[in-house]
């Protein structure tokens, strides 16, 4: 039994990382950028010709595997600030599931939720203004 609950703190990490890597190599290969590429668009623009909050997130990871940080910010700063803050989740979440110790988190805050969908609202209501600055922010 002992043996179990020990492969168990790496099999959900280890199934993750192999997600992630999947996912990555997808889009290295697919390059979002490329118009008219294999991945599709996002079904949000498509169907309302609004950029959600999300739309651009392809895109900025494929500059981020590149070392683009510039670009990746055009295309979703907030993605790119979101991708930071669910890796440093998965570490400690790892390093606190390898350790027996649960460590902090930002999750833990009283007001994590309230402020990640303040955050999420107004990044996609102020990429939809069609004025400037705001209309730079479209992709």
């Amino acid at each position: 039994m002992l043996r179990r609950a020990a492969q168990n703190k790496y099999v959900g990490p280890g199934a993750v990382l192999v997600g992630v890597a999947g996912a990555a190599t997808a889009i290295w290969f697919a390059d979002p950028t490329t118009p008219g590429g294999v991945l599709p668009t996002c079904p949000t623009k498509s169907l309302f010709h609004l950029n959600c909050p999300g739309c651009g997130s392809l895109r900025a990871i494929y500059s981020l595997m590149h070392g683009d940080v510039g670009a990746a910010l055009h295309y979703n700063a907030v993605g790119v600030i979101a991708l930071v803050l669910l890796a440093f989740t998965f570490v400690t979440y790892t390093i606190g599931l390898w350790t027996g110790r649960r460590l902090w988190n930002w999750q833990t805050l009283r007001y994590a939720p309230a402020v990640v969908l303040g955050v999420t609202l107004v990044w996609f209501v102020i990429r939809n203004i069609p004025i400037e600055p705001f209309s730079s922010l479209k992709v």
